[in-house]
């Protein structure tokens, strides 16, 4: 398992009776459990996502401006408005991803050290993924932008009160990430 979690008894008194990874590939990792409810009552084919989990970046210019990134999402087949993100490559470490995003999707490059803002559980229920929110003040253009195979971004800036109506009719959508820009104006005290 991905997260860490290595024994087969829970805290809450589920017992996995056996486990299996179906799905392997460079974007999906899920394992089949049986597992045994406290109860006794056993459960087949319960699903779980394995993930290293993923980074999402709040970059400040030194105008007050924060950097988002629209980009086509294929699972919703069509474009979103977000933060910059991006999931853990293998051996790095949250903050290092959370840079390394920062920059390949946007070009920006934060002039003082990340602030971790905090680390969030994505999907209890059906993963193991973690997210880990950094605010990037300072941010500044300094690079070309680097995508992936799968990427194709536009970035737009926006001001405090631009991003508070995007989360507020609908602009930015996706959870994680209204949550995220919920979360960091609330902490830099402009909701």
């Amino acid at each position: 398992m991905l997260d860490g979690m290595k024994s087969e008894d829970h805290p809450a008194g589920w017992r996995i009776v056996e486990s299996e990874i179906v799905i392997q590939t460079p974007h999906l990792r899920l394992r089949r459990d049986q597992i045994e409810l406290p109860s006794g009552k056993r459960v087949g084919n319960y699903y779980v996502r394995e993930s290293r989990g993923f980074a999402i970046v709040f970059p400040i210019t030194p105008d007050e401006r924060v950097v988002l990134v629209r980009q086509y999402k294929h699972g919703i087949g069509r474009s979103v408005l977000e933060l910059p993100a991006g999931a853990i490559d293998e051996g790095e470490l949250p903050e290092e991803c959370a840079r390394r995003e920062l920059t390949e999707e946007t070009g920006y490059v934060a002039a003082a050290p990340l602030e971790l803002a905090g680390t969030f559980v994505y999907d209890p229920t059906s993963s193991t993924t973690h997210y880990h929110l950094y605010i990037a003040h300072g941010a500044e253009l300094r690079a070309e932008q680097r995508f992936d195979d799968t990427e194709d971004i536009e970035v737009e800036l926006a001001t405090f009160a631009q991003l508070r109506n995007y989360v507020r009719d609908g602009t930015l959508e996706v959870g994680a990430h209204v949550a995220s820009v919920y979360y960091v104006l609330d902490r830099l005290g402009r909701l």
